[in-house]
Order: structure tokens, then C-alpha cells, then sequence
């Protein structure tokens, strides 16, 4: 049941974020259509690949990883590594899916434009079926999940 719980909790609030990333960003990926701020240099490469960093991809990012560790902050979970382990888990996996996700429920794009040719943000690192980053992560993120237990 504990697993069913918390595949259910990712796959809703992924896609309920992807939902509201969509009517955020539209068509354009990647904030390409944002007023933000962009950063690219050899820092920006190590972590976000051939994507720039951008205000709104930095302040989503840092609004998660505090949303995630609540329960800590609120007394609601004693710190532990294992805690620690399983929300590292929670975060990673979340990313990933809601950037799969992104491109499902985006009207622009779908299962069938989700391809390297137009996807510009990803299609540098893209590995046979899908992005670098999902074939490092998703191994990442299970591998946390399960030395969480």
C-alpha cells in the first residue's frame, strides 16, 4: 500500500504541475516565451545539459525541494537518511515525470511530437527513445526510492 501511496501522490501532483506548467508556458518549452532571466555557462551546462538556466526554472525547482522537505520542517517526519533518501527519491522521479508529462498533455505537442526534432531543449542530449536526463534519473530516483526502505 506504502508503494501504491506514493506512486499515486507523484503521478498526481506531476501532473497536475505539468498541467499548470502548460497553461504557463503554451507551445514554447523550456520558458522560451517567459520574461526571465537565462543563464549558460560551464555551471548551468553540468547540471541542466544544453538547456540554459532560467529564473523560472531555478525558483520551480527551489519551491519543490522546500515543499518536499515540510514534513521535516513541521515536525510531521523525524529527519532520517532513509526519510531523506525516499523525498530525494520523491523529487527526482516527480521532475521527470512531469517533464514526460509536459509534452503527453501539451495540445502542442503529444506523444508524437515528443521527438528530438521538436523538442530543441532536449534534442541535443536525446538517447534512442527519449532524453539523457530520464535514462540517468529514472535509475537514480528508484534506486533512492528503494534504499529508502
Amino acid at each position: 500500500m506504502q508503494h501504491a501511496l506514493f506512486i499515486a501522490a507523484l503521478a498526481a501532483l506531476a501532473a497536475i504541475f505539468a498541467l499548470a506548467e502548460i497553461q504557463i508556458e503554451g507551445p514554447n518549452g523550456w520558458a522560451t516565451s517567459l520574461p526571465t532571466w537565462r543563464a549558460e555557462n560551464r555551471w548551468t551546462r553540468l547540471f541542466f545539459s544544453s538547456k540554459p538556466l532560467t529564473g523560472y526554472h531555478l525558483y520551480t525547482l527551489l519551491f519543490l525541494l522546500v515543499v518536499v522537505h515540510l514534513p521535516f520542517a513541521l515536525s510531521l517526519a523525524p529527519i532520517t537518511w532513509r526519510a531523506e533518501a525516499r523525498i530525494v527519491s520523491f523529487f527526482i522521479l516527480f521532475w521527470v515525470l512531469e517533464d514526460f508529462l509536459w509534452f503527453i498533455l501539451n495540445p502542442a505537442f503529444g506523444l508524437r511530437r515528443f521527438r528530438p526534432k521538436h523538442v530543441w531543449w532536449h534534442a541535443p542530449t536525446w538517447w534512442w527513445i527519449m532524453p539523457r536526463d530520464y535514462w540517468i534519473f529514472v535509475p537514480a530516483g528508484v534506486a533512492l526510492y528503494w534504499l529508502s526502505h
